[in-house]
């Protein structure tokens, strides 16, 4: 057998994918990988493969012998398994069952005038700044928070705290820090829980501590989980989206002349970026077949969504942004059983975003080249650390 590749793989271009993750795909769609702590794992990065295993229950987050399964980083979070072997489908089953509800596509439309009013306010603030300005300070970081402090129940004031301790959860080389984060979050659910059981308000966390059979342990467990997925992701979309229209102006400019492009415009931004996060870890429940290669019980499989949404069989021409592209089939939140919960909220604040942007910001702008942009490295979900604009 040839030498495992070892990831991860150098990154050009910050918006475009990897080189040698776009060659070892052209090669086929599974492959021997080395992770960056050193372990084996086999990478799928074919658009078909990936949506099938997605959805394929022979697969898991949870392992028999967590302490010993290799592992994609040293994120407490994301690096390693997560959960009970045993119980792992039916836990998962639970999970969704009592989340769904508050992430339905009706709650989510109820929603929207709220977001449209946090971001206006947000954007009245940007004008009166003026250029140039920090759009990542300014809206792509503000925006998710304030929305997902409102929907959970979570004190905006408490911000600074929380977006620290989310920080370190998503560190991907610091495993001390990534459990030191994730501890630190955990408490202050726990002490959220408290208050809401005393002093309920009209929010996910109190319904869910009113929820029979839901212990505070578990409601605090649900609600930081929510409470660092949605909005971290989302930070990095906002960010990812207006860097990828802001470096191909024809693409800004065709969305300024026809706003209503935004919706699809959002699914060209969630599939696009080149950036990866690695690909999505999940264990062999059993020996199987993927593409002919033998995958045995308990190997760690990586699914490369990332390739998935560039494979050229699907995606013509991948790496070109292209806003009028059917781009919803890309697998930026997933597929099947394990499709993202918050993806209706996701949709929702992309869309507010870059509608008020493009009308009231015509002419925004760079105001650095785009290999001059900052990106936050060694943490999961990657994205700017600042987008110096002008208009």
């Amino acid at each position: 057998m040839s030498t495992p590749v070892q990831l991860p793989f150098e990154q050009g271009e910050p918006l475009r994918v990897a080189p040698g993750l776009r060659e070892l795909q052209a090669r086929g769609a599974v492959h021997r990988v080395r992770t960056a702590v050193g372990d084996e794992a086999w990478l799928v990065t074919g658009h078909a493969q990936v949506r099938r295993l997605l959805d394929d229950d022979r697969l898991g987050r949870a392992h028999p012998a967590p302490e010993t399964a290799a592992r994609t980083g040293d994120s407490a979070l994301f690096g390693g398994p997560l959960g009970n072997f045993a119980t792992e489908q039916a836990d998962h089953a639970r999970m969704r069952s009592l989340l769904q509800q508050h992430f339905s596509p009706k709650h989510m439309r109820a929603l929207r005038p709220r977001v449209e009013t946090l971001a206006t306010g947000l954007l009245d603030e940007l004008a009166e700044h003026g250029p140039p300005a920090d759009l990542h300070a300014r809206l792509a970081m503000p925006l998710p928070i304030l929305v997902i402090c409102e929907l959970l129940g979570v004190p905006y004031e408490d911000r600074d705290q929380f977006r620290a301790w989310t920080d370190d959860a998503v560190r991907t080389r610091d495993r001390a820090r990534s459990e030191r984060g994730l501890g630190e979050l955990f408490e202050y659910g726990q002490k959220l829980v408290a208050r809401k059981r005393t002093d309920p308000g009209d929010d996910v966390i109190s319904r869910l501590c009113a929820t029979e059979g839901v212990s505070d342990p578990e409601a605090a467990g649900l609600s930081m989980a929510l409470l660092l997925a949605g909005h971290e992701t989302t930070v990095v979309s906002i960010g990812v989206g207006s860097l990828l229209l802001l470096a191909n102006p024809d693409q800004w400019q065709a969305l300024v002349a026809d706003p209503s492009l935004v919706p699809g415009a959002v699914e060209e931004i969630l599939r696009a970026p080149g950036r990866t996060g690695g690909g999505i870890p999940r264990y062999a429940r059993t020996d199987l077949d993927i593409n002919g290669v033998t995958v045995r019980a308990g190997e760690l499989v990586v699914l490369e969504n990332g390739a998935a949404n560039h494979d050229a069989a699907v995606f013509a021409d991948p790496d070109r942004v292209d806003i009028t592209r059917q781009a919803a089939n890309h697998l930026t939140f997933g597929h099947g059983a394990r499709y993202c919960i918050g993806a209706p909220l996701a949709r929702i604040e992309l869309q507010v975003v870059f509608s008020q942007l493009v009308a009231r910001f015509p002419g925004l702008q760079l105001a650095v080249e785009l290999d001059q942009v900052p990106m936050r490295r060694d943490v999961l979900t990657g994205g700017p650390a600042e987008i110096p604009v002008r208009w």
